[in-house]
């Protein structure tokens, strides 16, 4: 099976390698206008006082003079002999090859927009059976509006490669496969094949992100799931990763830096997150501690995680309880804001900078703080503290 993307929850019952991502950044002026929704807290019931957020990649507008979201504002290109005031993120000459983008609409855009911005070169690897509607949307300008970047210019994709990360090399395929219809005219997409045409194609690459997940079983509490759909999920959003880097480590250069995303369901009880895929993030989570030593150690790459809040994505919706997983960090999280892909996209961007030199091996939060609570006081046990909420 292939890996789907993921969004804002982090996993979809489709495919594995599908993801998508956003970005807006390069200097960080970013700007955040009231108006922060108050979650109707009906839905969800105190019984599930859990504080978590989930980041399977999607949802994000790209929108960069919107005020109602976290914008981050472009250096001023025009004076280039003015020196940048500032710490400001310049990724100029750096490659990117980011695995899990078939839309417009969730972590793995929003990335690779940050990262373009920031100056970064864009290729990006697709779920074949996706690839036709997005190479096709692209071409037909359906994202154009999402592809502006905060200077004004669109984000260019320098080159959209076909990628299932289920499978190694091409002997791991099998032929039902082989023979399905849509994979029919692809090839080459399996990830030793995609890292060596990479490699032929550009030689190297600076940046290596993972933005892909796929749980078949993911609505089916852990007691009912198959050990064939827990593999499938571990295989999918959590071999994938080490699959990816150890065929890409040789063509990335030295001092880079690889990213994947990450849930709070690896470390905290997420009901409805089932289907093995609250093992399989936690595994990333492990494996990002293990590749980060092995990958430093041999050519001193940066290895990340990004665990991100819920959003609203093509993949989330699929699971269920999307909207009420992001009312619910609303009124229990420290920052009562709905999280934007932009904010993961620039977390990104900052980790692969040289301005993240010394930060390896990390689960780096990117979800309004929910991830520091330890119960929803938005329960009626708290009724009577006057716990404060958001100005407006």
């Amino acid at each position: 099976m292939a890996t789907t993307a993921a969004s804002s929850l982090q996993m979809a019952t489709a495919r594995p390698c599908i993801s998508s991502s956003r970005r807006a950044f390069v200097s960080s002026a970013a700007m955040l206008n009231g108006n922060f929704k108050l979650a109707s807290w009906t839905k969800l019931s105190s019984a599930s006082h859990i504080a978590s957020a989930q980041p399977f990649h999607r949802s994000f507008t790209s929108s960069s003079l919107k005020m109602d979201k976290f914008v981050t504002k472009a250096m001023a290109g025009a004076s280039e002999n003015k020196p940048a005031s500032g710490l400001p993120i310049d990724l100029k000459g750096k490659r990117a090859f980011i695995a899990g983008v078939a839309d417009d609409n969730g972590y793995g855009w929003a990335i690779a927009k940050s990262l373009a911005a920031a100056g970064a070169e864009i290729l990006v690897g697709t779920w074949v059976p996706a690839l036709n509607i997005f190479e096709s949307s692209l071409r037909r300008g359906k994202f154009d509006e999402s592809r502006v970047l905060p200077d004004g210019s669109l984000m260019e994709i320098t080159k959209i490669y076909p990628l299932d990360a289920v499978f190694d090399n091409p002997e791991d395929v099998p032929e039902d496969i082989k023979t399905n219809k849509r994979y029919a005219g692809s090839s080459k997409w399996t990830v030793q094949e995609a890292a060596e045409s990479v490699k032929s194609d550009f030689g190297s690459i600076d940046i290596l992100v993972h933005s892909l997940a796929n749980g078949p079983e993911v609505v089916k509490p852990l007691l009912e799931t198959s050990r064939k759909g827990y593999l499938a999920a571990l295989s999918a959003s959590s071999y994938s990763y080490v699959s990816l880097l150890k065929h890409f480590l040789p063509i990335i250069n030295p001092g880079g830096s690889s990213i994947s995303l990450t849930y709070i369901a690896s470390e905290r009880i997420i009901p409805g997150y089932g289907g093995g895929m609250s093992s399989a993030k936690a595994a990333l989570e492990s494996d990002t501690r293990v590749l980060a030593f092995e990958a430093g150690r041999r050519k001193g790459i940066r290895v990340n995680t990004i665990s991100a809040g819920p959003l609203r994505s093509r993949a989330a919706k699929a699971i269920g309880f999307i909207d009420m997983m992001i009312d619910y960090s609303s009124a229990n999280a420290p920052l009562q804001k709905e999280l934007s892909a932009e904010e993961v996209g620039n977390t990104a961007a900052f980790l692969a900078s040289p301005l993240a030199s010394a930060i390896t091996g990390g689960v780096i939060y990117v979800d309004n703080g929910l991830n520091a609570m330890g119960v929803g006081v938005d329960s009626p046990i708290f009724e009577k503290l006057n716990i404060p909420k958001a100005q407006h």
